[in-house]
């Protein structure tokens, strides 16, 4: 790819943010110097000096990212979400939710003790699939932390508003519960619900009708790039002037008997059992497949125009995007990572972001033999001199969300390029010497981020793949996210926004790419 090196970016004359309100998210930005006219002249990077592209400058097109919410392994609560991982804690344990003991793999990322009080009413919470009311806590909680819970939500038109949270698997346990009694009781014992909740668009669905949102609403199902692709789609409904508001991500609730036997049988699954906690191990020698995991991740996205009419708290922007296919392998990705690498490539450019501005990678690495390193061959393609790159994987603690991935990977990237921590990527113990890059092994980094890529692919059932790059030079972030079917690539950039400027974002795609900036780095991922 060419490296892209038009004339520095300059401050937005609009100066929405004047006089912000204090944003969670960035709690030291009145302690922040004043910014200077051209927001970086370079960036000190994975190679020499890089002028900054030029970005969007209509206020109706820059999409703006300004709530996140979520329901993990770790809780509901963003913060404490990014503690644990900053602090290598592995989530991962022994299933109780069920009797495992004759499965191979009897361990997973499961969500214990989750409540949706005050979220959900006691009747729907009792019928609803686990997928669906992960989603509705997270899409609810994600308003609050963009400032629109409660009757704040009278401050939008919700008729230009949309939800766009995708699944893999959909409601998984409303299905096979249905299935199980058709067969053991007949076709009169089948809820009247199993249809409606089964259905990977009922997420969106519910959380439209819960709030009163008429603008778009559907979901996309690319498997692990599941997420990645629902920030493109809602980034573009935007751009396109179709909403001035989307809650977008990706929801997951697959830990039950025929989840793992469907996993099982794929042969996909780690089989440490004898230490849970270890098992997922990106790019260690010895991995052994990855690890399941559940929960849901979403965010809040919106014009910047309409997030300046409000007072939003602006904590990242969304940059670009694009998409594509390998058209290889159902389930094995090429070897070469070429579908990968060239769907970095037309993110990067679609975005105005060159290799060189690369900092950061939170990589989809799911510990995986033939996935791990297909994603490295692929990130080397793109990105010669790796020497100035770290890399870390998400997963290593949270196992591998599936549908749900990419939004809580999005989530874990605004908050390294926010914090500027990256947290680190547990179980390094014998790491395959192909891996040029540091991969934050084990203990968090502090680490000044310029950009980031964050990656979810999905090499396994049509092969969806997704990627996310984050920028933050100076509080410029990218998100990268690619996804694919037959390896369909999804490559969003991200943006992250330091202090008052913490307003530009924009999404743009290219054939199945997608690209979303994020503050401070380089975020990828892949799937099995």
């Amino acid at each position: 790819m060419q490296a892209l090196q038009p004339s520095p970016l300059r401050v937005s004359p609009l100066n929405p943010l004047k006089n912000p309100k204090p944003n969670p998210h960035f709690p030291n930005a009145s302690r922040f110097p004043p910014m200077p006219t051209k927001r970086f002249s370079s960036i000190t990077a994975s190679s020499p000096t890089v002028s900054a592209p030029k970005r969007e400058k209509d206020p109706k097109k820059r999409v703006v990212i300004t709530g996140m919410g979520l329901v993990s392994v770790f809780g509901n609560d963003v913060d404490a979400y990014y503690d644990k991982l900053l602090a290598g804690e592995s989530g991962i344990g022994l299933i109780d939710r069920f009797d495992a003991s004759k499965f191979p793999t009897r361990f997973a990322g499961q969500i214990r003790g989750f409540s949706s009080e005050g979220y959900i009413d006691g009747k729907n919470d009792r019928r609803l699939d686990d997928c669906l009311r992960y989603c509705i806590v997270a899409g609810k909680k994600a308003l609050e932390d963009a400032d629109l819970g409660g009757d704040k939500l009278s401050k939008i038109d919700k008729e230009r508003t949309g939800v766009l949270v995708g699944t893999g698997m959909g409601g998984l346990t409303v299905f096979s519960d249905g299935v199980q009694n058709l067969i053991e009781r007949g076709y009169r014992k089948i809820t009247p619900f199993f249809i409606p909740y089964a259905i990977t668009n009922m997420s969106s669905a519910l959380l439209a009708i819960e709030l009163g949102f008429m603008g778009p609403n559907y979901s996309i199902s690319t498997a692990c790039a599941t997420s990645n692709y629902c920030f493109y789609a809602a980034a573009n409904h935007i751009r396109r002037g179709e909403a001035e508001l989307m809650i977008a991500g990706g929801t997951e609730a697959a830990i039950i008997p025929i989840g793992l036997g469907g996993f099982v049988a794929c042969r996909a699954l780690s089989q440490r059992n004898d230490d849970p906690r270890t098992a997922s191990r990106p790019w260690d020698k010895d991995r052994d497949g990855f690890v399941m995991g559940e929960g849901a991740g979403v965010l809040v996205m919106e014009s910047l125009e309409h997030a300046m009419k409000r007072g939003a708290p602006i904590i990242a922007e969304y940059l670009g995007g694009a998409v594509n296919c390998d058209a290889h392998h159902m389930t094995d990705p090429r070897a070469d990572g070429l579908g990968v690498s060239s769907c970095i490539e037309r993110s990067l450019e679609d975005a105005g972001v060159s290799p060189e501005e690369v900092n950061y990678i939170n990589a989809h690495a799911t510990s995986t033999l033939a996935g791990d390193l297909a994603e490295i061959n692929a990130i080397r393609k793109v990105f010669k001199n790796t020497s100035g790159i770290k890399i870390n994987a998400t997963k290593s603690m949270i196992g591998h969300c599936l549908g749900a991935a990419g939004g809580l990977e999005a989530i874990a990237t605004v908050k390294a390029i926010n914090t500027g921590w990256l947290h680190p990527s547990i179980n390094q113990f014998n790491p395959e010497s192909s891996v040029e890059f540091d991969t934050v092994a084990n203990k968090k980094q502090q680490h000044e981020v310029n950009v980031e890529l964050h990656s979810s692919n999905q090499v396994l059932y049509d092969s969806q793949q997704s990627r996310i790059l984050s920028d933050l030079a100076d509080t410029t972030p990218w998100w990268h996210s690619r996804a694919s079917s037959h390896e369909n690539l999804c490559h969003m950039v991200l943006h992250p926004l330091g202090k008052i400027e913490m307003d530009r974002m924009m999404m743009v795609i290219k054939g199945s790419e997608a690209f979303i900036p994020c503050p401070r780095g380089l975020l990828q991922s892949i799937s099995f």
